[in-house]
């Protein structure tokens, strides 16, 4: 065990651990969730979908711009009292997801959108051909052939997702983050930052490590 390691802080360490976990998965399974039927409605009312219809794609799409333009950290402090309402309190790990979740939902809703268009069309208009509906066509046809570029989406939004939950850290959220500020920066400890930065490191590689084989079987399949 490292020296400066001590029983407390190997405890805090898991902990904190366990929170970005927590707040990783939690807003990434919100926004897989909410952003697959976004980008289905992106995609299906678009010039050239299914059912073209600008009028709704065009808020649709500018609220998704909004949310995306905006700065996470902005983010966060804006919707203070939407997550005091939502997570009964705006500190800790539960209303940490809050934030991440809506910024999440917006960023990966784009990202299925783009995996959608790039479905070839021919498959699209031979289904139409064979007489499936909308709702076959979007279920049985376009999911599954987008499936590659779902799967890279995902693993983009985690990755994403681990560096956002270490900024929510900064003021309050809890995880990795919040322990490296509060013992890496504000006491001095600089080998805990290290720490920290080291196990972010390695969660991100494993989880692109993770999607990039994930992405492969699905193009295989």
């Amino acid at each position: 065990m490292l020296p400066w390691l001590t029983p407390t802080l190997q405890d805090l360490l898991i902990d904190a651990a366990w929170e970005t976990a927590a707040m990783v998965g939690g807003s990434a399974a919100i926004a897989i969730l909410f952003g697959l039927p976004i980008a289905l409605a992106l995609y299906t009312t678009s010039k050239g979908g299914l059912a073209p219809n600008g009028w709704l794609n065009r808020p649709i799409g500018l609220l998704v711009n909004a949310v995306r333009s905006t700065p996470f950290i902005i983010l966060m402090v804006a919707i203070v009292p939407f997550t005091r309402f939502v997570a009964g309190t705006s500190i800790g790990t539960g209303a940490a997801i809050v934030p991440l979740a809506l910024a999440a939902t917006a960023f990966i809703a784009r990202l299925f959108e783009t995996a959608f268009q790039e479905v070839d069309r021919g498959v699209i208009e031979a289904a139409r051909a064979m007489g499936a509906s909308r709702l076959q066509i979007l279920t049985k046809v376009l999911v599954p052939e987008a499936l590659p570029g779902l799967l890279a989406a995902i693993t983009v939004t985690l990755v994403s997702l681990v560096s956002f939950s270490a900024m929510a850290g900064a003021i309050g959220g809890g995880g990795l983050g919040d322990l490296g500020i509060r013992f890496g920066y504000q006491r001095f400890m600089p080998e805990v930052m290290a720490t920290v930065v080291v196990i972010l490191i390695i969660v991100v590689q494993g989880l692109q490590s993770l999607g990039d084989f994930l992405v492969r079987r699905a193009r295989r399949a």
